[in-house]
């Protein structure tokens, strides 16, 4: 079937770009070399020096510019490796499908370890920055490239030489497009910084007021709260979970930061909803997973639906005010929980929380709601934040992967 193509554009191997960009294979526009690893290995004459090695491991998909960290040459050992220059394009070439074809630019001078390819002598009509990009949208194929073997790939040097792209006409153009697209990284890169920044404030807040004062009053979980859970005759299996439905069905995998990702909880039919009453979920509940990752801790925040629990999830109320909800779960994603799991499981391996235990647990409270209730409007104020953070770094990624897909096949011209 003939596809199409509007005037001004080509179709090519590579896919449908304008008539005036080319498509070319990469041996004809630089020199492919692979990495190496002097022998034998941890010979002390080539290994612990000072000389950075680019390893794969120092390679990953969200970082463009790498500076190697992880293993260090001698001078000895460097003459028996790839030494490449501060800006050299390389490619990850053996090791998951995952990393396999990942690019990324060496920030310093280094060697490269022999799971990594490299680009060297560029054609001057070339841009490696703009390169780089180009291979980053272009992964599923170089990954397509590669020979399997078992859970490892490998990208051969003839393999990446035959590879082609498509090429702007002139470097100018590489240029635009380039700087556009580094811009929408350093605005995701100061988007993650802030994010991060955020999260770690938060921490330290959590700890500043989550600690017992003076006047706290230490109270038993079993003595001030609820906790209930789909019991075993109920016998819910997964073959009963829908994609659709008007009843949600939480799983610990639901938990996503804290709170409830009902976009991606499955549903049940009613009559598995209206089964039990006391797991039918109310806004402010308190969920733990008590199954598998036990002690994940999830505040139902919003609820648009009936939802209902899994066998594998406590949901927690306080009896005749005990505590307030929120801050409850606060005091729960804190260490003060983290401490109590620690020494139930006595350094052993334990993958259920027994109600019998959980009951157990003691902590400690503002002895008013209205202090417990300040509290936890300080740090609920401080996930909204973060929350929309990560809404922004989200969209944020996503108009970058747009941005890619247009001015990387000249649907969009930079001239």
């Amino acid at each position: 079937m003939s596809v199409e193509v509007k005037p001004g554009y080509q179709q090519t191997e590579v896919g449908v770009v304008p008539d005036d960009w080319k498509v070319v294979a990469i041996e004809s526009i630089g020199t492919v070399i692979r990495g190496a690893s002097p022998r034998p290995k941890g010979d002390k004459r080539f290994y612990g020096g000072n000389v950075p090695r680019l390893m794969v491991e120092d390679v990953t998909r969200d970082k463009r510019w790498v500076t190697p960290a992880i293993d260090f040459l001698t001078h000895e050992g460097a003459k028996r490796s790839r030494p490449c220059s501060r800006g050299t394009l390389t490619i990850v070439c053996s090791g998951t499908p995952a990393v396999v074809g990942l690019p990324s630019q060496l920030s310093v001078d280094a060697c490269i370890h022999d799971g990594m390819l490299a680009l060297i002598q560029l054609d001057q009509d070339v841009l490696p920055d703009f390169l780089f990009h180009q291979l980053t949208s272009n992964q599923g194929r170089l990954q397509a490239a590669a020979t399997h073997g078992g859970t490892f790939v490998n990208l051969t040097t003839t393999g990446l030489k035959a590879f082609k792209v498509a090429l702007p006409p002139t470097k100018l153009e590489q240029e635009n497009i380039d700087e556009t697209l580094s811009d929408m990284d350093s605005l995701i890169e100061s988007l993650e910084h802030l994010l991060a920044k955020k999260r770690h404030l938060k921490q330290g807040t959590m700890q500043e007021l989550l600690t017992p004062k003076d006047g706290w009053v230490e109270k038993n979980l079993g003595r001030t709260a609820t906790l209930k859970a789909r019991i075993g005759w109920q016998g819910l299996t997964t073959a009963e979970y829908l994609e659709t439905g008007d009843y949600y069905l939480v799983t610990g995998t639901d938990f996503k930061g804290g709170y409830i990702d009902w976009g991606h909880c499955p549903f049940v039919e009613e009559s598995r909803y209206k089964q039990d009453k006391n797991i039918q979920l109310r806004q402010h509940d308190v969920l733990v997973t008590k199954d598998g990752t036990i002690g994940k801790v999830a505040l139902v925040n919003h609820l648009d639906k009936p939802a209902t629990l899994n066998s594998g999830v406590f949901v927690i109320r306080p009896l005749e005010n005990a505590f307030n909800p929120e801050f409850f779960y606060y005091l729960l994603s804190s260490n003060l929980f983290a401490v109590f799991l620690a020494q139930l499981s006595a350094g052993s391996t334990i993958n259920h929380l027994y109600q019998k235990d959980f009951v157990a647990f003691n902590y400690k409270t503002p002895s008013t709601i209205a202090e417990q209730t300040f509290i936890a409007s300080i740090l609920s104020d401080m996930d909204t934040e973060i929350t929309d953070l990560e809404a922004q770094l989200t969209k944020t990624r996503a108009l970058k992967q747009g941005m890619m897909q247009k001015l990387l096949t000249g649907e969009i011209r930079l001239i």
